[in-house]
């Protein structure tokens, strides 16, 4: 009978510590997170159902620097309710997962002991940036963030910034959120840009955090090469060839031209063809360039047919000269030259060269004496018909001259008067007959510089 009086004290007294708590505890939520620059906790769901006694609970744990609910909670016996449990960091905690033990404590100061997991991240880990590929085409290219964890950031404040843009944005972001922005782009920012990958940076502020997020932007290889021609003007020619590199990837251009052997004498590049072949009367010039995304490659061929031009029209008129000489049937020459008188008188010789050139007859040539002189009454080769000093004429006369017959006649003429500067004779005049028609034909004028005559004296 003491025995079992003795059981059953020992029964009273520890029953009501071990029923004393009599939890079902269910954790909703996962991937719960920590983040370490931030004095933000980690938060967890709890479902919790009291199949004990009703009782007032606190929740403490050594793992934090605080921990809430603070207080107690009240769950009635057969009652769940949901309690979202939130630990704060505490400084030296690492990073990666960590289990921490929480309590669960009566009134009757019994306690339940349970663990919870949560992974202890940098701010700069909790995000991914990136891009859609950026083809060189468009006007613009999606980027997004992506919150990978469950975290809540209320605000945030990032610049964006690449190769080919920087822009700013503020914008919250909830767990496991991802948002995208369309940006704008400036095709000449990037024009000489060549394919491959390139980095999307993102600075970030948290509150008072800074974190540097890094992504990828593809920019997708596009060959695109446009070429465009010019060609203007005839006597200098000019063809423009211009190629421009639209793409972002290195071309190889080949540009051929084809000249003759004889334009090709008179073409000029603004830059030397690599390769020069010469096939028959073809010549082909050709350029074997890179041409790097954004540049223009441009080839200059000028072609200047002036020169040949003035060439022929020279040897038009020579042609042009030689016949209507050729056609001429006498020619007259008429030649000027300085005479030493023994009074001192200025003297002059005059010579005339007659040419016949074909068979022609009754042929008078005459020649005009200038004012203010005199002629000498001694002649050289055939003497004149008659010298007239009121009309100051001489004239020749001859029956006929048979083709390539050549007379020379020269006569002297002085004055007392001194001449100075440019002395100017007439032209002398043929008149003939030529298969019984008149024709006419002149010399050229003669002309003398007065100040000769002093250099040949001082001679």
């Amino acid at each position: 009978m003491k025995k079992i009086l003795v059981v059953l004290l020992v029964g009273i007294l520890i029953l009501p510590a071990v029923a004393a708590i009599n939890l079902n505890i269910e954790k909703l939520s996962e991937n719960e997170v920590m983040i370490a620059d931030l004095n933000k906790p980690a938060t967890f769901d709890l479902k919790i159902t009291n199949l004990g006694a009703s009782d007032d609970f606190i929740f403490y744990s050594f793992f934090g620097s605080e921990m809430y609910p603070k207080g107690t909670v009240h769950i009635n016996n057969g009652e769940t309710k949901n309690v979202q449990v939130q630990i704060y960091p505490s400084e030296g905690a690492g990073k990666g997962f960590v289990t921490f033990e929480y309590f669960i404590r009566g009134n009757d100061k019994s306690e339940i002991v349970k663990k919870l997991t949560v992974k202890i991240i940098d701010l700069a880990d909790a995000f991914e940036v990136g891009s859609g590929e950026l083809d060189p085409q468009t006007n613009s290219l999606e980027v997004y963030i992506h919150n990978k964890v469950n975290f809540n950031f209320e605000q945030i404040n990032a610049t964006f910034s690449s190769p080919f843009f920087e822009f700013d944005e503020s914008f919250s972001l909830g767990p496991n959120e991802r948002k995208n922005f369309e940006v704008q782009l400036n095709k000449e920012n990037f024009k000489k840009l060549m394919a491959g990958f390139y980095t999307l940076r993102v600075k970030m502020h948290v509150e008072d955090k800074e974190a540097n997020v890094e992504g990828i932007i593809k920019f997708v290889e596009k060959n695109i090469v446009t070429t465009t021609k010019k060609e203007y003007g005839f006597i200098l020619n000019t063809k423009i060839i211009k190629k421009v590199n639209e793409g972002n990837s290195l071309e190889y251009s080949e540009t051929v031209i084809k000249k003759n052997i004889i334009s090709r004498l008179f073409t000029s590049f603004n830059t030397e063809p690599d390769y020069v072949d010469r096939n028959g009367l073809s010549v082909y010039y050709t350029w074997n360039r890179e041409v790097k995304p954004g540049e223009t490659l441009e080839i200059i061929i000028r072609t200047n047919w002036l020169l040949p031009l003035l060439m022929i029209l020279l040897i038009v008129v020579i042609v042009i000269l030689v016949k209507k000489y050729s056609k001429r049937n006498i020619v007259l020459k008429k030649k000027v030259s300085f005479v030493r008188a023994k009074g001192g008188e200025f003297a002059l010789k005059v010579t005339l060269f007659v040419h016949a050139k074909k068979y022609i007859e009754n042929v008078n040539v005459t020649d005009r004496l200038p004012a203010l002189v005199k002629i000498y009454e001694r002649f050289g080769g055939d003497k004149p018909l008659r010298v007239n000093e009121k009309a100051r004429t001489i004239e020749w006369h001859f029956e006929k001259l048979e083709a390539g017959e050549a007379r020379i006649l020269s006569y002297i003429i002085y004055s007392k008067v001194g001449v100075l500067g440019k002395f100017a004779l007439p032209s002398a005049t043929a008149i003939y007959e030529k298969e019984g028609k008149i024709r006419e034909s002149q010399s050229n004028q003669a002309f003398f510089v007065a100040e000769q005559r002093s250099r040949d004296e001082n001679e």
